[in-house]
């Protein structure tokens, strides 16, 4: 039976802790009506009139190889891949449904080859998985928040049986659980309103899970949804407790720490445009300078990024992700020392800025130029070794000028006469501090 022992706990999410950025992924049926994930809740959709989609899934253009290498020349150095999401329908060959990949044009495990693709690219392995089940029979309908059916009565839950859907959404956490080898990453989604904890069997759920992916990290949905921070926040984790703190749609105000004053592992996921899956008329994308620097801000406070793309019907990443992801990807190349690895650097936010710190360098970003020299708040100036452009690796030189005279504590970086920074979106200096 699984216990939680911090020791343990830290070991495991090393590789998370230092890998800061990954990839969401929301892909499935929902995907050809394009008018994003939760389309047959929100247009309350009865079964019969979602089937049109499933007929027609071919996943034609599914190349999951090329999905890794583009996160991969991103800078993200995991994925997270939707199993299954709240319509009930397979990307994997389960036993237990007939709702499923291999049963439509597709014909095949698309888990399965994305397991093997991600693996290929040297990345960390994640699956998405939804506690909730709009397909199967005896998930409750008339009434429940979510349900497509929630205003049906005729659509009663009198001859549902909770119990035998919970022993299938156990069976198919078994099999993606056994069948893929080993996964880094178990993505749950989501509890809510009474549903939640041991209504999900979360206890057998979990023991059953960590024995057979021990090193697995678990998100905290078992608990909560995108809200709320689970029994680890607490200091009373739960057997089912979550890894991590999965805020959505929002970079937390400040860095998360449990109620003893530890930092909480947290992740933001986020979306590029406004949907999850993708949607046909939504343009409105965050540009890629701005996506770079939140991925700064989460790091800053101790978290990391989870940043999503919904492909297309066939399985082709939309040219605009594919375009920002590139121009992500450009700046990683030179500035990633900055991000992997990095948390809090434990000194004033720069006006500038942000800080991240990684041992005894401290990595300030310039999101725009100082008016005079740059002024490195918090650091000591009589241990300052040296300070680097991280792009390109050339000394920046401590200023002496006279125009700082008034601040003789503060370290003051030149960066020359231009008041133009090189690169325009962030900036980075590395300053390595004597021990």
């Amino acid at each position: 039976m699984y216990q939680f022992n911090r020791e343990e706990y830290e070991k495991r999410m090393e590789w998370y802790r230092d890998a800061r950025f990954g990839m969401f992924i929301h892909w499935g049926l929902y995907s050809i009506p394009a008018r994003g994930e939760w389309i047959r809740s929100t247009e309350e959709m009865t079964i019969e009139e979602y089937q049109k989609y499933f007929e027609e899934f071919d996943a034609r253009d599914f190349k999951p190889r090329e999905w890794a290498r583009m996160a991969k020349q991103a800078g993200m150095k995991y994925m997270v891949l939707t199993a299954k999401h709240h319509d009930g329908f397979c990307l994997f060959d389960s036993k237990y449904t007939e709702y499923k990949a291999t049963n439509t044009k597709a014909g095949r495990d698309l888990v399965k080859e994305y397991v093997e693709a991600v693996r290929a690219e040297g990345l960390k392995v994640g699956l998405y998985f939804t506690l909730l089940d709009w397909y199967h029979d005896d998930y409750p309908h008339y009434q429940d928040r979510n349900h497509p059916m929630r205003n049906h009565p005729e659509c009663g839950n009198e001859n549902r049986d909770f119990g035998r859907y919970i022993e299938y959404m156990h069976r198919q956490v078994e099999e993606i659980c056994t069948n893929y080898g080993q996964l880094d990453l178990l993505w749950f989604d989501f509890s809510y309103d009474d549903m939640r904890g041991e209504k999900w069997g979360a206890t057998r759920l979990i023991n059953m899970v960590r024995s057979l992916q021990p090193q697995v990290i678990i998100d905290n949905r078992l608990e909560v949804s995108g809200e709320g921070m689970g029994s680890l926040a607490e200091c009373s984790p739960t057997p089912y407790h979550g890894d991590f703190v999965s805020p959505e749609q929002i970079i937390p105000p400040n860095g998360l720490l449990d109620k003893e004053g530890r930092p909480l592992a947290w992740e933001a996921c986020v979306t590029m445009n406004n949907h999850w899956g993708y949607c046909g008329t939504d343009h409105f994308y965050k540009p890629a300078p701005m996506l770079i620097k939140k991925l700064v801000e989460c790091v800053s406070k101790g978290g990391n990024m989870l940043l999503n793309v919904g492909p297309d019907a066939y399985g082709n990443f939309p040219p605009r992700s594919v375009e920002i992801l590139e121009e992500i990807g450009r700046w990683m190349k030179k500035n990633g020392d900055s991000i992997y690895g990095c948390g809090p650097a434990g000194v004033p936010k720069p006006d500038y800025g942000r800080v991240t710190s990684k041992g005894n360098t401290y990595y300030f970003h310039m999101f725009e130029n100082t008016i005079g020299p740059v002024p490195l708040l918090g650091l000591d100036k009589s241990r300052v070794k040296k300070i680097r452009a991280l792009a390109d690796g050339y000394e920046i030189p401590v200023s002496d000028s006279w125009v700082h005279s008034d601040y003789p504590d503060i370290v003051f970086a030149s960066l020359g006469p231009d008041p133009v920074l090189p690169d325009p979106t962030d900036y980075v200096l590395a300053v390595e501090m004597n021990e």
